[in-house]
């Protein structure tokens, strides 16, 4: 009997562990992603003005955009793929129109592929880093202000930068 109990005590505390494990996973892969560049995180502030430029090396750059289950809009870059130097400050708009009546508070996520690339991408102001009002039927032209390091590996000729729009008017109303 006592080893049952002694089982019975020992499988709890696998459990709790594997639970608290579980918890701490999103913070622990989050450290790891910004320490290694994996998984196409951006920097979630302003990049320093770039030094140089240079000339002899072009990247495309290409902006691909999604939108979260449930919104009821459009949500599109001004152009598809862009060339340019490394160095060279640009500028893309993103275009995101609401057909609902309800007003909301939007947040874009970016991304970038391949994710080594992401450690490169500079943004100088970016709507990704704040939240984004958005009132019902209207539409807002939110700019993207960037330049590719010029330490980007010289074997990284195209990445892309997506970004996918989530709805979290729910989540900034609790916290107002």
């Amino acid at each position: 009997m006592k080893d049952h109990g002694r089982k019975a005590f020992r499988l709890g505390l696998l459990a709790a562990g594997m639970f608290g494990f579980g918890f701490a996973l999103v913070p622990l892969y989050d450290v790891f992603c910004d320490i290694t560049g994996l998984n196409g995180k951006t920097a979630n502030r302003a990049a320093a003005a770039s030094q140089g430029r240079d000339e002899n090396r072009l990247i495309t750059v290409e902006f691909v955009t999604y939108q979260a289950k449930g919104l009821n809009g459009d949500f599109a870059p001004s152009v598809q793929r862009l060339q340019v130097h490394p160095g060279e400050l640009h500028q893309v708009d993103f275009t995101v129109t609401s057909h609902g009546a309800q007003d909301r508070v939007l947040r874009a996520i970016p991304s970038v592929s391949p994710g080594v690339a992401a450690g490169y991408l500079r943004k100088t102001e970016c709507f990704c880093f704040q939240e984004q009002p958005l009132a019902g039927r209207s539409r807002a032209v939110m700019p993207m202000r960037f330049y590719v390091d010029e330490a980007l590996p010289a074997d990284i000729e195209v990445f892309t930068l997506s970004y996918t729009l989530y709805d979290i008017t729910e989540q900034a109303a609790k916290r107002s």
